[in-house]
């Protein structure tokens, strides 16, 4: 993961793509938005099972890349944070389940 969120941090350096955190914060609400968009026009808006379309690859790439971007603003190393997040969620469900009333 720390590649990853190099090689985003020089592309964006490279082709000057840097912004306040805010903006990218807004960015990634955006491409959430697309990728639901995808999956609701994947289940043409729930009429029938979603059927996968490569459209949707895509789309959670451009949600992948703003993640980053504002991981990259702070400083946080995602993969560091994934991990804290996995031993949460080991910990609730070891309680039962991975809700928060197990905190």
């Amino acid at each position: 993961m720390k590649e990853i969120q190099e090689k985003i941090k020089k592309f964006c350096k490279e082709y000057n793509l840097e912004s306040p955190p805010e903006y990218r914060v807004l960015d990634t609400m955006s491409e959430l938005g697309e990728v639901a968009k995808e999956i609701l026009k994947m289940s043409d808006y729930g009429r029938k099972p979603i059927e996968y379309n490569e459209e949707l690859k895509s789309e959670l790439g451009d949600l992948l890349y703003s993640l980053i971007t504002i991981a990259n603003s702070f400083g946080i190393d995602l993969e560091e944070a994934l991990n804290m997040i996995l031993e949460k969620y080991e910990k609730r469900l070891k309680k039962g389940s991975v809700g928060s009333e197990n905190d």
